[in-house]
């Protein structure tokens, strides 16, 4: 190697230690559980979109003990090659002796680093982070067949964004409380969920669209038509929460194959930038066949780059819906989300299913009030409870908590900001039912749209 590592390794180390002692730095949610997963395996793959806090993650994992750190993501280290990693190991040693734990951040940036990683996993506990899922159905599975764990991390969520802006949202809710709960939704609803906002501002987002466009899906998927793969994030992100088919979008768009379309789109999802859900089906070729939803892994970058000026809030609060169900999809592989819609038109947002039980039916809606919620929405509710068997009915609503019992039925009414809190806030406050009504903010367009 034609430079000595052992400085960007040692400068790297020191620039993290500074971001730790002066930024506000919070205790990420799943800490506990990305820990134990690192001491069982001999890898643990951290992945996750671009900027959402990898690196700092990795050193809250590391931090308590001797490690070995070294961010690949750094222009003094390209043209690394396979032949150059030992050198790494021994910039490793030289600085903190025989370190059990080596931290790889973003190292798929390295030909060859499969072998590497399999070599030090032998004697090591080593963490790899990626900003591509990709990078896991490539030469790491081949290479450690199954020994390894992986961990995917989501920007912040909104319980997180409260911490991060020091707002305390307790099970039990002054007045005052929830005034200043939901004033921090409506920022988390539009600022997203990305740690270096809180400390640069919406003006990083745009940047970071483009380095997932060009890093994360051009160089990585070998695109040669970047103008073409940009029209098209920017086109999708900007359709969030809405229907679209691959032939609808060769057609809009003017690209040359759906195949070209489909493959496109897998290249963007592997880069955490987007996420689709099926429509439910019972018969798996009709579901194949059927469009599907989008949506944005972080909804800061919708108002950064959308070629749609619109603030539409039901869209937006059903994108942060489908995001945190994602989150907590996690936490069980076995479950699945779909949205469910039938040949009438009779829709519902969120079908959550455990194997062949369907377990949850959510819709999605910016209403405050029973009467303000569309008829057509309660009933597509209703009667997707009735046909799959499900009692477990649930209404995200703006700011309305209440259960009502219809057609025999009971379905709750929940606030986003409570749902979002989790089951932890869904205790009873004490403002429910009297105090002030939290204004809304306004609406300036009307509904999605059907690519």
């Amino acid at each position: 190697m034609f430079m000595d590592l052992r400085y960007v390794v040692k400068e790297q180390r020191e620039e993290l230690d500074t971001i730790m002692k002066e930024q506000h730095i919070i205790e990420r949610e799943r800490l506990a559980e990305a820990r134990s997963m690192l001491s069982h395996p001999n890898v643990l793959a951290l992945i996750g979109i671009r900027r959402c806090g990898k690196s700092i993650f990795a050193y809250q994992l590391a931090k308590d003990e001797n490690f070995g750190y070294l961010n690949f993501d750094d222009e003094r280290l390209y043209g690394l090659g396979p032949k150059d990693l030992n050198d790494v190991l021994e910039a490793f040693y030289s600085l903190y002796g025989n370190p059990k734990l080596l931290v790889l951040d973003e190292v798929q940036n390295v030909p060859g680093w499969e072998l590497f990683v399999n070599r030090l996993r032998r004697t090591k506990r080593v963490l790899v982070t990626g900003s591509s899922s990709g990078m896991l159905s490539g030469e790491l599975a081949t290479k450690l067949t199954g020994r390894h764990l992986v961990f995917t991390l989501f920007p912040f969520s909104f319980r997180e964004h409260l911490d991060m802006m020091k707002v305390k949202a307790p099970e039990v809710m002054t007045t005052g409380e929830k005034v200043n709960v939901v004033k921090e939704l409506e920022t988390y609803i539009f600022k997203g969920g990305l740690p270096e906002v809180h400390h640069l501002g919406n003006r990083v987002l745009p940047v970071i669209f483009d380095n997932i466009v060009s890093k994360d899906v051009m160089t990585r998927g070998n695109v040669r038509k970047f103008e073409e793969l940009k029209q098209l994030a920017r086109f999708m992100v900007s359709n969030y929460s809405s229907e679209f088919t691959y032939r609808g979008l060769k057609k809009s768009l003017g690209l040359g194959q759906v195949s070209t379309v489909s493959n496109w789109l897998k290249l963007l999802e592997e880069a955490f930038l987007i996420f689709k859900l099926e429509r439910f089906d019972s018969r798996l070729k009709n579901r194949l066949k059927a469009p599907k939803k989008i949506y944005c892994t972080d909804p800061g970058i919708i108002d950064a780059v959308s070629i749609d000026a619109s603030k539409n809030m039901g869209r937006r609060m059903e994108n942060i819906v489908a995001v945190e169900l994602m989150r907590r999809k996690v936490d069980d592989p076995r479950t699945e989300v779909h949205y469910w819609k039938d040949h009438n038109q009779n829709e519902v947002d969120f079908m959550i299913k455990v194997g062949n039980e369907v377990k949850r039916l959510i819709q999605v809606t910016y209403a405050d009030s029973v009467d303000g919620i569309r008829d057509r929405e309660v009933r597509s509710l209703l009667l997707a409870g009735e046909r799959f068997g499900c009692r477990d009915l649930e209404v995200i609503t703006w700011d309305l908590e209440t259960e009502e019992l219809m057609d025999g039925r009971t379905v709750r009414f929940v606030p986003l900001y409570r749902w979002l809190l989790g089951p932890s806030a869904k205790a009873r406050d004490n403002v429910r039912g009297s105090g002030p009504r939290i204004k809304r903010p306004r609406p300036l367009h009307p509904g999605g749209m059907v690519i």
